[in-house]
C-alpha cells in the first residue's frame, strides 16, 4: 500500500492536538475505506512545516501511523523542512524516529532573493542545515530550487546551481517561480509594480539546470527533479505512475480507485470534523475512463521512463509524430518520453 500523509502543519496549531487528530483520521480512513492496512511504503510529512512540530511529537506521529499503517517502517520517510529549522539536536532525533529523507526548501542561495520571497532563512543556514543532517546519519538529502526570478532581481541562476552543488545534496527539485493569485507578487504584478519573467529566460533556465546537473551526474528523471543514482524520490513516483495513495490533515488529497478525494482546508473546521465523525474529507470527484487515461499519458510523459506506444490515444498521434519530427521524442523500445525540449511542450502536446 502506498500512503501519502500531506500533514499540513501551521505554526499556530497546538502540535498535540494536531497529531492526536492525524492518527484518529488515519484510523478511521484506513478502515472506512477498505485500504489493506500496511505496509507503508512511502511516509511523506510535507503540505506545512512539519519540520516546527516539536520533536517528541514528531516521533509519537511517525511511530502511530506506522503502527496503524501495519507496523512495519516505511521503505522512505520524508520530512520537509525550512533550513531555519534544523539543528543538530532536531536532525538526530528525526533520524531516531525514522526519517530517511529530508526535503530542504532553500528555494535560493542569495540573500536578496530570499528577502524579496520573505523566506525566514538566511543564505548561510542552507549549509549549515545539510552539515546536521549528513552528521545526523540522514540518508538522502533534496534541496529546492526556485528559477525564472524576475528581471529586478538580477538573477543568476548558473551560480544558484554551483551553490547547490557544492553542498553535494542527493537529489534536487528544480520549480519555475508560480504567481499564486491573492498573494503580493500577484499584486505587484497587476498593477505594473514587477515584470513578469520573459518565457525566453525561463527556457533558457529550465535547459541551463538540465545541461549543469547532468554534467554533474544527476538523472533529469522528471520535469522539476534530479537525482544521484538510487535516490530518485519513491513517494512522488507513486502520483506520476498513478498509484493510491492517503492523505491526511487539513487541505490533503487522496486517491484510490480512481477517485480522488479531499479534505476540508481550515484547521478548526478539519478537526472539528475529525472529533465528530472520525474524518474530514470535503468531497470526492470520480474520473471517466477517458480522464483517467489522459491523465496517465501527461504524467507517465513527464517522467524520463515516458509511456508505452500502445497508451498514447488516437487523437494524439498526430501531436505526437510532429514531436518526434522536431527531436522531442526519445523511443526506447516500445515506450515513448520527451526529451527535455519536448517537456517544455508537454502542455501543448497533451491538449492538442
Amino acid at each position: 500500500m502506498y500512503c501519502d500523509f500531506s500533514i499540513a502543519v501551521r505554526q499556530r496549531i497546538p502540535a498535540e492536538r494536531f497529531v492526536g487528530a492525524v492518527l484518529t483520521e488515519c484510523g478511521t480512513r484506513l478502515e472506512s475505506e477498505g485500504w489493506d492496512g500496511g505496509p507503508i511504503e512511502t511516509l511523506y510529512l510535507g503540505g506545512g512545516t512539519p519540520s516546527l512540530l516539536p520533536a517528541e511529537r514528531l516521533a509519537r506521529l511517525i511511530a502511530g501511523l506506522v503502527e496503524r499503517g501495519g507496523g512495519a517502517g516505511p521503505a522512505e520517510l520524508t520530512l520537509e523542512a525550512n533550513p531555519d529549522d534544523v539543528t543538530p539536536e532536531r536532525a538526530r532525533s528525526w533520524a531516531a524516529a525514522g526519517v530517511s529523507r529530508v526535503s530542504l526548501g532553500v528555494q535560493s542561495f542569495d540573500q536578496r532573493v530570499l528577502d524579496w520571497m520573505h523566506r525566514t532563512h538566511v543564505a548561510a543556514a542552507s549549509e549549515a542545515a545539510v552539515r546536521a543532517l549528513r552528521s545526523a546519519g540522514i540518508g538522502s538529502i533534496s534541496l529546492d530550487l526556485i528559477f525564472a526570478l524576475p528581471d529586478e532581481l538580477q538573477p543568476d541562476f548558473r551560480a544558484e546551481l554551483r551553490a547547490a552543488l557544492a553542498l553535494e545534496p542527493d537529489h534536487l527539485s528544480v520549480y519555475e517561480l508560480t504567481v499564486e493569485p491573492r498573494t503580493p507578487l500577484a499584486r505587484r504584478l497587476s498593477c505594473g509594480a514587477a515584470v513578469p519573467t520573459a518565457e525566453g529566460r525561463c527556457v533558457e533556465e529550465f535547459l541551463l539546470a538540465h545541461e549543469v546537473l547532468a554534467a554533474a551526474g544527476f538523472e533529469h528523471y522528471e520535469v522539476s527533479n534530479y537525482s544521484r543514482p538510487g535516490h530518485r524520490s519513491r513517494h512522488n513516483g507513486v502520483y506520476w505512475a498513478g498509484r493510491p495513495y492517503l492523505g491526511l490533515g487539513p487541505s490533503a488529497h487522496s486517491f484510490r480507485d480512481g477517485e480522488r478525494r479531499w479534505n476540508v482546508e481550515p484547521w478548526a473546521a478539519w478537526e472539528r470534523a475529525v472529533s465528530e465523525r472520525g474524518e474530514a474529507v470535503a468531497g470526492a470527484e470520480r474520473l471517466t475512463a477517458e480522464q483517467r487515461d489522459l491523465e496517465c499519458l501527461y504524467m507517465g510523459l513527464r517522467t524520463v521512463d515516458g509511456v508505452a506506444r500502445d497508451a498514447v490515444p488516437q487523437g494524439l498521434e498526430s501531436a505526437l509524430e510532429a514531436a518526434r519530427r522536431q527531436g522531442w521524442i526519445v523511443e526506447r523500445g516500445d515506450r515513448l518520453g520527451l526529451t527535455p525540449q519536448g517537456w517544455l511542450k508537454l502542455d501543448s502536446l497533451v491538449t492538442a
